[in-house]
């Protein structure tokens, strides 16, 4: 029996120095399930590049919940500041540092829209 898991169906996306894959793969009762995999790009102190990685998966009994869960975050995002990406050149960042003992890290900007619409929809 050959395990052909990891080649159903495959897409990735690359966003800023990140790559999102999104892979359906067969469990062993042979249904499908979907991994979201994040792989960032960073360096050991010797300038030698590695990918850090990290993986969601995703089965179906959990995808309408997900879903939902995700238009909303999307949605109250866009609400609240709008489709714009809002980010700060260096430069920028330079001027309006707090100067502090402890620097607070800025939440990323980073991140590209996925649209799940597909996801739980049922055969008709």
């Amino acid at each position: 029996m050959s395990d052909n898991r990891d080649e159903i169906y495959s897409k990735s996306l690359r966003a800023g120095r990140r790559t999102y894959f999104f892979d359906v793969r067969s469990t062993r009762a042979d249904d499908f399930y979907l991994t979201i995999t994040e792989s960032k790009r960073e360096f050991n102190e010797d300038g030698t590049p590695f990918y850090k990685k990290h993986k969601i998966y995703l089965y179906k009994e959990d995808f309408q919940n997900f879903k939902d869960h995700l238009n909303e975050m999307v949605d109250y995002i866009i609400k609240e500041r709008g489709e714009e990406i809002i980010s700060l050149n260096k430069e920028e960042k330079s001027n309006t540092e707090v100067s502090t003992k402890e620097k607070k890290e800025e939440p990323t900007t980073d991140f590209t829209e996925v649209n799940f619409d597909d996801l739980g929809k049922e055969e008709e």
